[in-house]
């Protein structure tokens, strides 16, 4: 009996010391900031798409550590630190979690503890790659249009479209490694907003996702969104609206109905729209007699009226329909069309059902000459 009474003892000596393992823990070192600094640990709260506070811990010697609460699911978080600009994501699991950081180069923080920070950071890893090489790009475009270099041009914006067909790519190849982790949620939303892939087909790649992933809060708001673009997709009737024009009238899609019909998103501040408006008179001027009506929707901000009006006459945009609502990213019309990033254009039949989405350059006009015969 008293061997049986020790051997009692160590078993709870066990369960005690691995109810005090459990929880993660973060430890760091950073190098430029002084003793006696704060560092704050945030986690992302999905239901007021905010950051909320969790604790605080202080820079000693360089380094900062602290023990975090157990998770029953993992969860996008954020380290921020006293008098430094921007902070350091990562994904709180039960694991210990260990971050070398400069200061001065949040970004280029690594990250080592778990398979959820693993997959993480070599996500981040192409990202800053990726807007290393666009960002490099944009300004080489912006030279060539200056100089009028117009063969620059065309071989630049098709060495844009390769980088992001391997963008495109990468995010699979990830995706299909990583679909019990919280990062598949991550990719299929920024794949989402970014409209590299259609809802129709991230909604397929979200039903790959684990179950247990699917009970996260950020799992949740992508499935709800993926439920509402369904208004909006290909093979849907277009959701009517009406709007401003820039004569101070109000305008309806209805109204404006052709054979066919492109409902253009865009705005006088949106560089990218500004550059496909050319097509987009193009192919107007080529169908306009065979029916092809255009109504735009400008997302231009409050109070920038002119602004609007200035960019329709610079652009040669008056021959079609215009309206806005001048509420920037908060216009009415671009949600009922789940319009999260611009240009964004919805090309509609005679009978105001959508039959493609967000087609540029020959690809539009094309698919309009396909319509219209």
């Amino acid at each position: 009996m008293k061997k049986i009474s020790i051997l009692f003892v160590a078993l709870a000596l066990v369960l005690v010391g691995c109810e005090e393992d459990k929880g993660y823990f973060l430890s760091g070192n950073i190098s430029g900031l002084e003793d006696g600094k704060q560092v704050y640990i945030a986690e992302y709260d999905a239901s007021t798409n905010s950051t909320k506070a969790l604790d605080t811990t202080t820079v000693q010697e360089g380094k900062f550590e602290i023990d975090m609460g157990e998770q029953d699911l993992p969860k996008l978080s954020f380290l921020r630190f006293e008098g430094v600009n921007g902070n350091v994501i990562f994904i709180s699991e039960n694991q210990k979690i260990n971050f070398e950081i400069n200061k001065d180069s949040l970004r280029n923080t690594r990250i080592k503890g778990g398979k959820e920070n693993k997959a993480l950071s070599e996500y981040l890893d192409h990202l800053n790659e990726l807007n290393r090489k666009m960002g490099s790009m944009q300004q080489d475009m912006r030279q060539a249009m200056t100089s009028r270099d117009t063969a620059k041009l065309s071989s630049m914006r098709k060495t844009q479209l390769e980088l992001r067909d391997n963008d495109e790519n990468f995010k699979k190849e990830l995706f299909n490694r990583n679909k019990d982790s919280y990062l598949s949620v991550m990719l299929l939303t920024d794949m989402l907003k970014m409209r590299s892939l259609s809802s129709a087909e991230v909604r397929e790649m979200y039903a790959e996702v684990s179950d247990r992933i699917k009970e996260t809060p950020m799992a949740q708001n992508l499935k709800e969104a993926l439920e509402q673009s369904k208004a909006a997709e290909i093979g849907s009737k277009a959701p009517e609206f009406s709007g401003p024009t820039p004569d101070g009238g109000e305008l309806a899609l209805s109204e404006s109905l052709g054979k066919v019909t492109i409902v253009d998103f865009w705005a006088a501040w949106c560089k990218p729209c500004r550059v496909e408006n050319p097509n987009l008179v193009r192919t107007y001027n080529k169908y306009k007699d065979q029916g092809l009506n255009i109504i735009s929707v400008s997302l231009d901000r409050p109070g920038q009226k002119e602004r609007w009006l200035k960019a329709i006459e610079e652009d040669k945009l008056e021959q079609w329909n215009h309206v806005s609502n001048l509420q920037f990213w908060n216009d009415p019309i671009a949600k009922k069309y789940k319009v999260t990033a611009i240009p964004a254009m919805f090309v509609l039949d005679e009978n105001g059902v959508i039959v493609a989405k967000n087609l540029r350059g020959d690809a539009l006009a094309n698919k309009i000459g396909e319509l219209i015969q």
